[in-house]
Order: structure tokens, then C-alpha cells, then sequence
């Protein structure tokens, strides 16, 4: 047993998930020496959606804003969350790119790498795991866990173990729409900690009310590793918070020895920014509270976000329910994929589509296609030969890996954005967000010219969040 680590989400999912990952690299640098001072197990300060809100909305460049960081954090390890062969993007990237990625994630300071793939294809996270160790990262694999007739305690371990002989140096639970129950994890955990000989972390959200318990249960399971958010950013739709966890464990086998009083200073230090997003109205209240329907409907609170913004669209809120009930059943459909970015995404509006035609499948996304006919990887259950007829109407499925279907891009990528390369990362944030990429590349070309005869400073004009 012995003493539990916590990795603290302040500078990343914390804030992706209550405030759609609007904090700035200004907001965070003040705090970060005392961050590092703290003990952590490592701060998650990179990837997930980060990357794409810095370009699209702030205006930052993801690689200084990590440069940054860096410079400040001397002692804790730095890491990120990485979407597999997706990376930060949303679809598949060849292995070059991969590898190119990874290569520069490191070299910009990033020290631990958490891998994951939508469908638990363990395939998908293969290349990233082994330029992660190729480059001296620490390789942490990661499943998403759900509930499903084809997931079982059984399936996650077999995953996990399948992971290790990969060459993960940990293995993460990823929890991301708080659906693992506190004698769920125990069971879970200890099974794990039975099969695996590398250390296993925690990771969950507070959606459904029960992440707290779900932790202390893990705890006592033997788990590593836990993903806290301090409390002004915790709660809600984030991670449990640090502090009261530190207190409970305090003076038990399982202390994590860190201090209270620090954690103080730094959720003082964040409180007036969770004022000023909640002024500005990027902090909803209803992230904070409980939703105990991620526990029947097993849906993600963004999805469910997602699924009354577009029944509001189409003036069709009466049909909520009836939405409801059809996501279980197009989930199913698609071989029971967990509902994380982005399956969460294609189910929900499948489901919203099935509902409002009045016939299932009478119109397709792309998305769902490309589910169907296996470019996202293979589904955790087989897809019924009535669905693929339906959808794919006589189109052969994919089996192989889907990157080994993709031409080595680097070059080409590198050839179209010669102009604006000023560093060689220039390169990958174009070939993940190509428009943002270019309107950043312009706006920092502006910034370094006068403009109408007046220098106009645009890395420090103050930007709309």
C-alpha cells in the first residue's frame, strides 16, 4: 500500500471542463513555481483540447505556452493527454506525423504521455507508445472504461495487460464520463494490481456525484495514482478536489504527504479567476452540480449538452426522451464504442437524426459511416451484418489498423506552409489545425510589422475568451 500520488489537472482538464479550456498561459504562469513546490505526482498542463482552444480562441501558441510552463516547473513532471494515432486532432494521422509529434512534445518538456484511443483498439495507441519511449518519455497507456454486455472486468484487465506488453511504463482508468462506481474501482483496481506489475492511476470526473467515494475505494484497492483538480476548478464536470482528499488521507497508511496550507495559497490564487469566468459567463453553474443521468443514461454530461443544443436548434426539445432512449440503442448499433471524444459525438447525433426522421438511418453522418465501416478502428463488439448492409450498402470494412492506410504526410505538410515556418512545430500545429494554424501564422506575421504607420502589439493585446 503506502503513500498515494496525486496528479493535479488545474493547468488542463480542470479548466477544459468547466470552462471549455479557456485559461490562458498569462493566467497560469504566476502560480506554477508554487505548483511545482507541492509534491505532485506530475501536473497534466498539455494536449487534450488544449491545443486547439490556444490557437482558435486565445490566440497562443501551445508550444510556448509549454516552453513556459517548463521553464517554471523544475522538479514536477509535466504531462499531457494524447488522443492516440488522433493526437490532438480528430481524425488519424500517419506514423510520421505521430512520431514527429511526440518527438517535439518531449523536447518541449512534456515528461509523461498519456495515450488513449476512443475505442480501446489498443492498435491506435501502438505508434505513439513507441515514439513516446523512443524519445525518453514515460509512456502511460490509458482505456477508457464503460459499461456494455462486451465490457467486463475481464475485458479491462486483459486490455491492461495487453498494454504492458506494449511497453507501457503505467496504466491509466480513464473514467471520462463518471460512470465507474466506488466497489466498481475497488474490484477494478485490484484486479489490476493482480495482473500488471506497473503503476495504476485513477482518472474521473464528478458528473454523476460519486467521485470522491469512487477514489477512496480505489484507494484502499491499491491504486497509485489519482487525478485531483484544486477547488476553485474542481467538482461539476471536473476532477474531485485536492485539498479535501490530502485532509482525508492525512495521518493514514495512504498519506500523500502533501501540505495543506500550500494548497491553500494556490486555490487563493485561482479563486478570483473562477470569479472572473463565472462574470463573464463561461463558468455555468449547472457544470458544478450533480447529474445523476450520466449514472441511467451512461451519457457524458457534454454529450447531453450537445444533444439539447441540437433538439433546441431543430425546435424539437419535446423530443428529449425519446433521444435519450435511442443513444443506448445507435450505441449498439456502432459495436458499443465508450461515448468519449469523438464517438460520443457521432452517436449523440446519430441518435438525434434516427429521432427526427422517424426512421433510423434513413439519413447517415459521414462520422457514423466512418465508424461502421472501421476508420476509426475495430469496435469493442462486431457490428451486425443488417447495420453495415444498411449503412455501408455493399462498401468493404476496414480491418487492418486505419493509419497503415495513410501516406506518409510530413513532407507535403511541410511543403505547403513554408512561408509562415518560423519553428519547426509550425509544421504540426498546421497539419492538426490547418485553418487555425494559418490565421495564428498571419496574426503573429502582423505582429512583428507596422501596421497603418502604428506598431500594434498583438501577442499582448488582450483577446476575447
Amino acid at each position: 500500500m503506502g503513500k498515494v500520488k496525486i496528479t493535479e489537472t488545474i493547468l488542463r482538464d480542470a479548466h477544459q471542463s468547466l470552462i471549455a479550456t479557456r485559461m490562458s498561459t498569462d493566467e497560469m504562469l504566476p502560480i506554477v513555481e508554487k505548483l511545482d513546490n507541492v509534491g505532485y505526482n506530475a501536473l497534466e498542463a498539455w494536449g487534450g483540447a488544449t491545443f486547439d482552444a490556444s490557437l482558435r480562441f486565445l490566440n497562443e501558441d501551445p508550444w510556448e505556452r509549454l516552453r513556459k510552463i517548463k521553464d517554471k516547473a523544475k522538479k514536477t513532471p509535466l504531462q499531457m493527454l494524447l488522443r492516440g494515432q488522433n493526437l490532438l486532432g480528430y481524425k488519424h494521422y500517419a506514423d510520421d506525423v505521430v512520431d514527429y509529434f511526440v518527438q517535439k512534445a518531449v523536447a518541449n518538456g512534456i515528461n509523461i504521455i498519456r495515450i488513449f484511443d476512443a475505442l480501446n483498439d489498443t492498435r491506435n495507441i501502438e505508434r505513439a507508445m513507441k515514439a513516446t519511449k523512443k524519445e525518453g518519455g514515460h509512456a502511460q497507456a490509458c482505456f477508457s472504461y464503460t459499461n456494455s454486455p462486451y465490457h467486463s472486468l475481464e475485458v479491462f484487465v486483459k486490455d491492461a495487460v495487453r498494454m504492458v506488453e506494449m511497453g507501457a511504463d503505467s496504466i491509466c482508468i480513464k473514467d471520462m464520463a463518471a460512470l465507474l462506481l466506488p466497489y466498481e474501482a475497488y474490484n477494478l483496481v485490484k484486479a489490476l494490481k493482480e495482473n500488471v506489475k506497473v503503476p495504476i492511476e485513477l482518472h474521473t470526473h464528478y458528473t454523476s456525484g460519486c467521485g470522491s467515494m469512487t477514489y477512496l475505494k480505489a484507494i484502499e484497492a491499491g491504486v497509485d495514482i489519482v487525478d485531483c483538480a484544486i477547488s476553485p476548478f474542481a467538482l461539476g464536470t471536473s476532477q474531485p478536489a485536492t485539498e479535501p482528499l490530502v485532509a482525508t488521507l492525512q495521518g493514514t497508511e495512504y498519506d500523500t504527504g502533501l501540505d495543506l496550507t500550500e494548497l491553500s495559497d494556490i486555490a487563493a490564487y485561482f479563486r478570483p479567476i473562477r470569479e472572473k469566468y463565472i462574470g463573464a459567463g463561461k463558468l455555468d453553474p449547472k457544470m458544478l452540480g450533480v447529474d445523476a443521468n450520466a449514472l441511467i443514461y451512461q451519457v457524458p454530461g457534454g454529450m447531453l449538452s450537445n444533444l439539447v443544443s441540437q433538439l433546441k436548434q431543430a425546435n424539437a426539445m419535446d423530443k428529449y426522451e425519446e433521444v435519450l432512449k435511442e443513444v443506448p440503442r445507435v450505441r449498439a448499433d456502432m459495436g458499443y464504442p465508450p461515448l468519449v471524444t469523438p464517438s460520443s459525438q457521432i452517436v449523440g447525433s446519430q441518435a438525434v437524426l434516427n429521432t427526427l426522421m422517424g426512421e433510423r438511418y434513413k439519413v447517415v453522418t459521414k462520422e457514423t459511416k466512418g465508424i461502421v465501416k472501421g476508420e476509426y478502428g475495430a469496435t469493442p463488439a462486431p457490428i451486425s451484418d443488417e447495420i453495415k448492409e444498411k449503412i455501408l450498402k455493399g462498401e468493404e470494412q476496414i480491418t487492418c489498423r486505419p493509419a497503415d492506410l495513410i501516406e506518409p504526410e510530413l513532407e507535403k505538410i511541410r511543403s505547403e506552409i513554408k512561408e509562415y515556418i518560423e519553428q519547426e512545430e509550425d509544421v504540426l500545429t498546421y497539419a492538426l489545425f490547418p485553418k487555425q494554424a494559418v490565421d495564428f501564422f498571419k496574426s503573429r506575421q502582423a505582429a512583428k510589422y507596422k501596421i497603418d504607420g502604428s506598431n500594434v502589439d498583438y501577442k499582448n493585446a488582450t483577446h476575447p475568451v
